[in-house]
C-alpha cells in the first residue's frame, strides 16, 4: 500500500468523470490521503456510488451531476464545491470516453469492406467523441482555474492515452483528441508557470474499461485480436490495472515531491511506448 502522503490533508479535487473505472480508483485513493473530493459526473447515481463508497470508508466526498461540455453546468458544479469544501486544490480531467459513430471496423481502409469505414464516420460523432475528451478539459480548466490560482500550490493533471502519441487504429477521434490534450498540457503548463499552477498529464497504456471492452474482449471474455496485438506490444505482457496508475497521480498532486515538474505527459504503459518489436 502506497504511504499517506500527510501534506494532501484537507486539499480539496475536483474530478469530472469521476465515476469511471479509472478515475474512481484516484478518488477513492486521494480520499485516502485526506483529500476531499468532488465527483463529477453526468449520471448522479454513478457519482453518488462512489462518493458513498468514500463516505463509507472514513473519507469526505460529494457527488455533482454535471456535463462538461456545458461552462453553466461546470459554474453551477464549482459553486457547490466551494461551497461545501471552500476552496480547490486540484483538478483532474477525467471525462472522455469514445462513441461508436466515431469507430472504423477494419484497421485499415480496403474498397468495398464489410462495416465502418473511415469515409462512413458520422461528423457528430467524432465531434462527441473529439469534444467530451478534449473540449470538456478545457472548459473545467477555464472554469475551476481561476479557484486554483487562490491557492498555494494548485495542480491540474489531464488524461491522456498512448494513442496520443501513435495512434490507434480505429479511433481516429479518440487519439486526435488525447494528442490535443498533450499539447493543451504543455501549453497551460507554460502559460501558468509563473503562478505557482503546474499542470500534468498521465497517459494510461491500455487499461480494461467500460469504453473499449468491446473491443478487448470476445463475447466469451476471451481476447480478441486487437488484444493479442496489444499484449505482443506490451513488454510486461499484461492490461494496466487501475491501481498502477495511482502513484504518478500522488506524485503530480504532491508539491513535495514533484514541486518542480510541470507541463509532461507521463506514459504508464507496461514499457508499451518503449518497445519497438523487435
Amino acid at each position: 500500500m502506497i504511504p499517506i502522503h500527510e501534506n494532501l490533508k484537507n486539499k480539496v479535487a475536483v474530478i469530472t468523470g469521476g465515476s469511471g473505472v479509472l478515475c474512481s480508483q484516484m478518488a477513492k485513493e486521494l480520499a485516502r490521503h485526506d483529500v476531499k473530493v468532488a465527483i463529477l459526473n453526468r449520471t448522479a447515481e454513478k457519482g453518488r456510488k462512489i462518493a458513498d463508497d468514500i463516505q463509507g470508508s472514513g473519507g469526505s466526498a460529494i457527488s455533482i451531476p454535471t456535463d462538461v461540455l456545458s461552462r453553466r453546468s461546470l459554474e453551477e458544479a464549482k459553486e457547490k464545491v466551494i461551497g461545501a469544501f471552500g476552496h480547490i486544490d486540484i483538478l483532474i480531467n477525467g471525462a472522455g470516453g469514445n462513441d461508436p459513430a466515431a469507430i472504423t471496423d477494419p484497421e485499415t481502409y480496403v474498397e468495398e469492406t464489410e462495416g465502418k469505414s473511415f469515409f462512413d464516420l458520422e461528423e457528430q460523432g467524432f465531434s462527441h467523441v473529439f469534444d467530451s475528451n478534449f473540449i470538456g478539459s478545457f472548459l473545467a480548466s477555464q472554469v475551476f482555474g481561476k479557484e486554483l490560482l487562490k491557492v498555494k500550490s494548485p495542480v491540474i493533471v489531464n488524461m491522456s492515452s498512448m494513442s496520443s502519441y501513435a495512434p490507434m487504429t480505429k479511433v481516429p477521434a479518440y487519439s486526435a483528441a488525447k494528442s490535443a490534450i498533450n499539447n493543451f498540457t504543455m501549453w497551460m503548463a507554460v502559460h501558468f508557470a509563473d503562478t505557482g499552477l503546474r499542470v500534468n498529464a498521465i497517459a494510461p497504456g491500455f487499461f480494461l474499461t467500460k469504453q473499449n471492452r468491446d473491443l478487448l474482449l470476445n463475447e466469451d471474455g476471451q481476447y480478441t485480436a486487437r488484444s493479442q496485438k496489444i499484449l505482443a506490444g506490451t513488454p510486461m505482457k499484461r492490461f494496466g490495472e487501475p491501481d498502477d496508475l495511482l502513484g504518478t497521480l500522488l506524485w503530480f498532486v504532491d508539491s513535495d515531491y514533484s514541486g518542480f515538474v510541470t507541463g509532461i505527459t507521463v506514459p504508464v504503459d507496461g514499457g508499451f511506448m518503449a518497445y519497438s518489436g523487435v
